[in-house]
């Protein structure tokens, strides 16, 4: 049985699978879920699997309603074709696709492929989205050939993207991410200058708004909705008191976490128009948002130590050319020995 994650936009699901919960996706309902992925389903459809147990989670049936946590296994069901496609495949990936696909691969082996994922390209699809990494994933073949995403970043988040290949490479990937076992270090350039200069932000967070309108806003932790988060930070260089250039390390996997917490310690992420204030958006000018997964540190699913970093953007480097910043100033670990708050 393959785990095999179609989304929207790849060749509809003609037979039972399994696809693990991705971090960025904790806390989902299952409908949402399963719309996001096959935005032509219905509700009533969607429900209607539910309810006749052809959906399952982790083994055991669940409510449209119902909630899904980060690493579970999803049984999905054959899913029926979008009727709206026209005959043949327009989806079929080009050479040029395939191409391209190839091109972002930093790391690969027989269980893992690291991407350096471009600023712009959204991981999964969606009513709007046609060009995407898991339509991409087609490239290395079908089936059990296919890559498995494990986790996700923002359409406008650059650097490493992790994928499993085959269903228990997939599955121990998802695991080490939904137990936040992944040492995971991004690169951000923010206005102003955080004081402290390191530090951990500990402010619960909860969404708002609906699809593109969707935002993380800071919530007392005892509210309805309201998801612990939690990020460390530590200063890297400044451009005096106007721009810094910082380390994040999330602790959890909250949707936009880190825009949302610098936003909530008073130093916006440039770049960024949804979390951005008058002084970040003057100072941001012409630059896209300023963050990039830098670096991933978890274990090798087939055993040791697997560590990938994600050079620099073209949009990041416009950034620390903009303000002057040397990647040679970094450490190799500004986190080294910092623990979770909790």
């Amino acid at each position: 049985m393959s785990d095999d994650a179609k989304s929207a936009n790849d060749a509809p699901v003609r037979q039972v699978q399994t696809i693990y919960v991705a971090e960025a996706e904790d806390g989902i309902r299952l409908d949402r879920w399963f719309r996001r992925r096959w935005p032509h389903l219905s509700n009533i459809q969607v429900q209607k699997m539910a309810r006749s147990g052809q959906i399952r989670v982790d083994g055991a049936r669940i409510k449209p309603e119902g909630r899904l946590t980060a690493g579970a296994a999803v049984r999905v069901p054959p899913i029926p074709d979008d009727t709206s496609r026209q005959a043949g495949d327009p989806h079929t990936l080009s050479e040029r696709d395939i191409a391209f696909a190839k091109s972002l691969v930093l790391f690969e082996d027989d269980l893992v492929i690291a991407l350096n994922k471009p600023h712009g390209l959204a991981v999964q699809g969606g009513t709007k989205t046609s060009r995407h990494v898991d339509r991409l994933l087609s490239a290395w073949g079908e089936g059990l050939e296919r890559p498995r995403l494990v986790h996700r970043l923002d359409r406008d988040t650059s650097g490493v993207l992790l994928l499993g290949k085959g269903p228990e490479a997939a599955k121990r990937l998802a695991g080490a991410f939904a137990r936040r076992q992944a040492k995971k270090t991004y690169w951000a350039i923010v206005q102003g200058l955080p004081k402290p200069t390191s530090g951990q932000i500990d402010m619960a967070l909860k969404k708002s708004g609906i699809n593109d309108f969707e935002i993380m806003r800071l919530a007392d932790p005892k509210e309805k909705g309201a998801e612990p988060a939690e990020t460390a930070y530590a200063l890297i260089s400044h451009a005096g008191q106007k721009a810094s250039w910082m380390a994040l390390r999330p602790f959890t996997g909250r949707t936009h976490q880190l825009r949302a917490h610098m936003k909530g310690i008073g130093h916006p992420i440039l770049g960024d128009p949804k979390y951005d204030d008058e002084k970040s958006r003057e100072l941001s000018g012409v630059l896209k948002l300023q963050l990039h997964a830098r670096r991933i540190e978890l274990d090798h699913p087939g055993g040791g130590k697997l560590t990938v970093e994600a050079p620099l953007s073209p949009e990041m480097k416009a950034g620390f050319n903009h303000f002057g910043f040397d990647e040679r100033e970094a450490d190799h670990d500004p986190f080294a020995g910092v623990k979770r708050i909790r």
